[in-house]
């Protein structure tokens, strides 16, 4: 990462490595980080959530909004049974494993616990966990390994065990 990086000025450096700090801390998915040199300055955007606009780019001291709900509307599988999706929590590329040739993290017909790690988006060359949100057996991984997803997309298809 610092070869890609080796031609910037020290305070944009140093704004990068905040800024990297902050999309790993943050609770949901960044839409857009703005860094400036001239003046110093570091924005981030969040996606709307729950239908209201985002509050626009938000300074790096600001709070952090809660995390976006992972969860698609309800579907039905082929038994008619209620289905729920795990869904990309933001725009990047969507892994299966940890790392090539590696076990997926699940299979169809795995059971999950809430807050299990279930695979993982690359954004900007950062690996972002995708956990379930419920408990529940995987009837369906709806995405290709290392197939480019979009914010919201479903990419795994759980039988809610709580149901």
């Amino acid at each position: 990462m610092t070869s890609e990086r080796s031609g910037l000025n020290p305070t944009l450096e140093e704004l990068w490595r905040h800024a990297t700090g902050l999309i790993e801390a943050a609770p949901g998915p960044v839409r857009r980080i703005k860094l400036s040199a001239g003046d110093t300055s570091v924005e981030v955007e969040w996606p709307e959530q729950g239908g209201a606009a985002a509050a626009g780019p938000v300074p790096v001291a600001a709070a952090a909004p809660a995390a976006a709900d992972q969860a698609a509307g309800p579907a039905a599988t082929e038994a008619g049974e209620p289905e729920h999706h795990v869904c990309a929590p933001l725009v990047g590329t969507f892994y299966r494993s940890p790392s090539p040739g590696a076990k997926a993290f699940v299979e169809v017909g795995d059971t999950v616990v809430a807050g299990q790690q279930v695979a993982i988006v690359e954004a900007m060359k950062l690996m972002n966990g995708v956990e379930a949100d419920r408990d529940g057996q995987v009837t369906a991984i709806l995405v290709d390994d290392a197939t480019s997803v979009e914010y919201g997309q479903p990419l795994i298809a759980i039988r809610p065990l709580d149901e």
